[in-house]
């Protein structure tokens, strides 16, 4: 089968070129992908800077997909060849065929075009970047909370503002992003509801512009790290938790910084990955989130925002893309016959 390999095991973006693998054979049934979408963590892993789990592919990036199923192992039963579906995995879904446990996949809804269907799995619900984990499984979102998400415009910030307001019951949402044209972007995303406040980090200090308008948040998921940390204490309130992501300026604090608050405020920090966890746990988290999230995207009052869809021929141009932060929303790749 042909799939998206690495140069020389790691390196920059023009190291992506289209090559030769083994094509897999199923245990828990087999995915002919159409479409797999783009994660930061994609570009992490090109760059031998992101720690595999051992069920991933050592060669093939990408963890999510939209596909048809085409091939059948033994002892399933959920699915037929020929079904519909999308879905999480450990990695390899770079790849035109990728292996997948039946309890990894759901239906794909008829609502949902392809490139939606393979936007959905890792922003919505799972991964280094996730949206409905980092709020409900690990943030305990609360109906009446003050959310603060950052890097608002990306492709998890965008489906996290949806599910704080949609499905949390949000007071307010508060976002960061870096132009003003992405501070357009997500009010519209938003309904330019009086709940959900965005704010350009260039030329504001969201700090201070949230205590303009509350008192300060209950969760905030954070990407950034280091530049942040501080404010981010500052704003929240008593027992009040923040979930890391990532740390995009950093991971190490700045000199004499003060932690004093997380104690005397009882504040809850929280680091959050799942790549590594296992296959039980995130057949959980997709049954959650097709429980309470799916309907609603089905239904239109959620939007799966795609920013842009590459074929995966120009695969190092979509990794280029994200690198320079351009996207409002969701990069996706289509697999050229």
């Amino acid at each position: 089968m042909r799939a998206v390999l690495i140069k020389d095991g790691k390196g920059p973006a023009d190291n992506l070129y289209i090559g030769e693998e083994a094509t897999p054979e199923p245990k828990k049934g087999e995915v002919q992908v159409k479409t797999f979408g783009l994660n930061r963590m994609d570009l992490m892993q090109r760059e031998g800077q992101y720690p595999l789990p051992p069920q991933a592919s050592k060669t093939i990036m990408g963890v999510e997909f939209a596909g048809t199923v085409s091939k059948m192992g033994e002892g399933t039963s959920k699915f037929k060849e020929g079904d519909e579906v999308f879905g999480l995995a450990f990695g390899g879904a770079y790849a035109e065929y990728i292996v997948s446990p039946e309890n990894m996949l759901l239906t794909k809804p008829k609502e949902l075009s392809w490139v939606q269907a393979a936007a959905l799995p890792e922003n919505w619900m799972t991964g280094e970047l996730p949206a409905y984990q980092a709020l409900f499984l690990e943030g305990g979102m609360k109906k009446g909370s003050n959310v603060l998400i950052h890097a608002g415009a990306s492709g998890v910030g965008v489906a996290a503002i949806q599910l704080a307001l949609n499905v949390g019951g949000a007071n307010k949402v508060f976002t960061t992003c870096g132009t003003d044209d992405k501070v357009k972007f997500l009010e519209k995303l938003g309904g330019n509801s009086e709940k959900l406040h965005a704010f350009n980090y260039r030329t504001q200090s969201f700090e201070e512009e949230i205590k303009k308008i509350d008192s300060g948040v209950d969760l905030i998921i954070d990407f950034v790290g280091r530049s942040y940390f501080t404010s981010n204490l500052n704003l929240l309130r008593r027992d009040g938790t923040m979930i890391f992501l990532a740390f995009l300026s950093g991971p190490k604090l700045e000199p004499d910084t003060n932690i004093a608050q997380i104690l005397y405020k009882r504040l809850t920090l929280k680091g959050s990955t799942l790549r590594s966890r296992t296959a039980e746990y995130q057949s959980d988290l997709l049954g959650r989130f097709e429980q309470h999230a799916l309907g609603l995207i089905r239904e239109g009052k959620m939007k799966v925002e795609v920013h842009e869809v590459f074929p995966w021929t120009k695969v190092a141009e979509a990794h280029k893309e994200m690198e320079a932060n351009k996207n409002s929303g969701k990069i996706v790749f289509e697999i050229a016959e």
